[in-house]
Parts: structure tokens; C-alpha cells; sequence
């Protein structure tokens, strides 16, 4: 294994590219119906993989963990069954504990200018605990990033304490978006205080600024992960998801995140645009209200992968918002409601490894 330089990842030149700039890959962990996801749905959960993969793989790579050759197969016929061609897609022995790529999943780093072709890209390996220790299998998970970039041949940072890739995002100057809900709860890192763990936050991801939103929204198990309230859609843009019925649980939460971002400023001291995304309203299985929120979007090369929720009006909405700030990117919706019970959707899933850039 390809052991961290001393110095960090800032300091060498290294920065997390913003989820928009090309792809060599996208990244998945495939669902086990052992895994704690999908209770008593898994069988739903194949065919909203396919439909992701359908538009992912004629646009980039399609990389999928699986723990040995039988389970590849057995993918391979789902995938087949459900009219995903299985061109550009491609299969990694590794296991895992749940399907969650986001959080367990690399997190890729690029230095563009730097001399040596091979260390254009590297990985940093933060710690995983299962959300704060919510579920008790997750060192499977824990070595994920590790044995990626083993496999691939690039260097390797360990910080050494525990972040998820969906607690934060990135606008691709220098500004890092978070909650305090997840980050400062002391079920992840209590020996850190909120300076302390900026500072990890700039030195491994190679950022300037970092801005903090309250919390999440109902249904999360995550702690009120960032990629369900609010997301850049470009450096100066906020996307942020308000509920506007008073009487729905999310109501206040979203409201304060929304004053709060007013006052957000970024890595120049320049305030953000802000654009509201509805939600989609209540989304519930078994009795249980689910983290449903359009906010969990994926950009791929060329697209914007979309989750939807059968709600004709809020999913049109949410569709014609994001259109309208993409450009030429085509915004793809893809129907999420069998996904969500994992308490996920697109965004967790994924994982993207950026197309390291040639040396100017």
C-alpha cells in the first residue's frame, strides 16, 4: 500500500475538484439483501440501479464493488434482466458492509500540475464509523478507500479521523460546505473542537474556507448530512431545499438554513446566490418518514442525475430549477421512491473519480 507523504495534501498542491468537472469514473458499492439498507425492499433496489447505470455508462466508467466473482454474475444477470448493457461498466472485488459509496467510498484529490503523471490523483482515506456507530458492521466499509487506491497505484493520506462524503461539498475555488449537526456531533470526533476540524478539512481537501449550515432533515441517520439540504451547483450558486408548509417537520430546520446562507460568504468574502429547490413533501414506508429531498442530485459528464419522488408538481418544479442553472448539462430525473427506504439516494450512492488534468 502507497503510504501518505508528511506534508498534506494542501501543502503538496492537491485540492477535491468540484463534483462537475469531467469523470474518469463513477463509483458504487453493491447492496447485499443481508446489509441493513433495504429491510424487506431489496428486491426493488436492482432496477433504480440499472436506471442510474443506463445513463452513467454511455458517459463515463461505471465502477462496482462486489465481494467475489459469483456476486459479479449475479449483478451481471440483474443488470442484464433490467436493460442496463453492461459496455463500460466494470466490477472490483472488494467487499463491503452497505451500499453508501459516498461516505465509505474514496474521496479523490487531483494536482493538476503536478511532474509525476501517476501522482496527478490520490486518495484520502478518512475514518468510517457507521454514521457515529448507529450500525455495528462497518470495517469492511472502513477499508474501502485504501484498497481502491491500491489498486489504482495512487498515493494514499490518512488524516486519521472520521468524515463522510456526504457531510460536505465543494464549489471548485476554495469553499467547503458542512453541518454542524454531523460534523460536531461527538458520536465522530469528540476530541476536536469545530477550529480543529476546519483545519482537517482545509489540509486534506485542500480548501480555504469552510461554511456551516445547521442540520438535517427527518429520516437522515446520517446527522443532518449536507447533501440533502443544500448543494453547489456552480462556485457562486447554492442550491438550497425549504419546505414551505409550517406544519411539516422539516419546516424550521430548512427555514434556518436558508437565513443562514444569506449570510455565507465565500473563500473571496463574496456572498452566495441562493436558489431555492422545493422539497418533495412527505415521503414515508412502513410508517417511517424518509429523507427524501431533491437535493441529493449527482453530476455525471454531460447530465444531472435527479432523484424523483412521484409528486407530478414538486418534481417538475425541481426538475425546470436545476435545468435552468446547468446550462446544457442535461438534467435526467430518475424515480428514487424504491431507494429512499435505504435512507439515500443518487448522491450517497456514488462516488466520482475526477479525470486528472495534464500539467500546464
Amino acid at each position: 500500500m502507497n503510504r501518505a507523504p508528511a506534508k498534506t495534501p494542501a501543502a503538496m498542491g492537491y485540492t477535491f475538484p468540484p463534483e462537475w468537472v469531467p469523470h474518469q469514473a463513477s463509483w458504487f458499492s453493491w447492496p447485499r439483501p443481508e446489509q441493513v439498507a433495504f429491510p424487506s425492499k431489496y428486491h426493488t433496489v436492482p432496477e433504480n440501479l440499472a436506471a442510474v447505470f443506463r445513463h452513467i455508462a454511455p458517459r463515463e466508467r461505471v465502477e462496482i464493488l462486489v465481494p467475489n466473482a459469483n456476486y459479479e454474475r449475479i449483478v451481471k444477470e440483474q443488470l442484464r434482466q433490467h436493460g442496463c448493457p453492461l459496455a463500460n461498466i466494470f466490477f472490483h472485488y472488494i467487499r463491503t458492509d452497505d451500499c453508501w459509496c459516498r461516505d465509505h467510498g474514496p474521496a479523490f484529490i487531483a494536482c493538476p500540475g503536478g511532474s509525476n503523471r501517476k501522482h496527478r490523483l490520490a486518495v484520502v482515506d478518512w475514518k468510517f464509523n457507521a454514521w457515529g456507530g448507529k450500525y455495528p458492521s462497518y470495517l469492511d466499509d472502513d477499508a474501502v478507500p485504501a484498497s481502491i487506491a491500491a489498486e489504482l497505484g495512487v498515493p494514499i493520506f490518512t488524516p486519521g479521523i472520521v468524515m463522510e462524503g456526504g457531510a460536505v461539498d465543494f464549489n471548485g475555488a476554495g469553499t467547503i460546505l458542512t453541518t454542524e449537526s454531523c460534523l460536531l456531533n461527538p458520536n465522530r470526533n469528540p476530541q476536536l473542537s469545530k477550529p480543529r476540524i476546519e483545519r482537517y478539512l482545509r489540509d486534506f481537501y485542500g480548501q480555504t474556507k469552510v461554511c456551516w449550515l445547521t442540520g438535517g432533515i427527518a429520516g437522515d441517520d446520517t446527522d443532518g448530512h449536507v447533501d440533502d439540504v443544500a448543494r453547489f451547483i456552480n462556485p457562486t450558486t447554492i442550491v438550497a431545499a425549504v419546505e414551505d408548509d409550517p406544519r411539516d417537520i422539516n419546516y424550521r430546520i430548512l427555514r434556518e438554513n436558508r437565513r443562514r446562507m444569506d449570510a455565507l460568504r465565500d473563500q473571496d468574502g463574496h456572498p452566495f446566490q441562493i436558489v431555492d429547490l422545493p422539497m418533495p413533501g412527505v415521503v414515508e414506508y412502513a410508517g417511517r418518514r424518509l429523507p427524501a429531498t431533491y437535493a441529493n442530485f449527482y453530476f455525471i459528464n454531460g447530465a444531472l442525475l435527479v432523484p424523483t419522488y412521484r409528486n407530478q408538481h414538486a418534481d417538475c418544479l425541481a426538475l425546470e430549477i436545476l435545468q435552468r442553472l446547468v446550462g446544457k448539462r442535461k438534467v435526467i430525473g430518475i424515480d428514487c421512491v424504491e431507494l429512499i427506504w435505504g435512507r439515500g439516494a443518487i448522491h450517497c450512492l456514488s462516488q466520482q473519480q475526477p479525470i486528472a488534468a495534464e500539467p500546464r
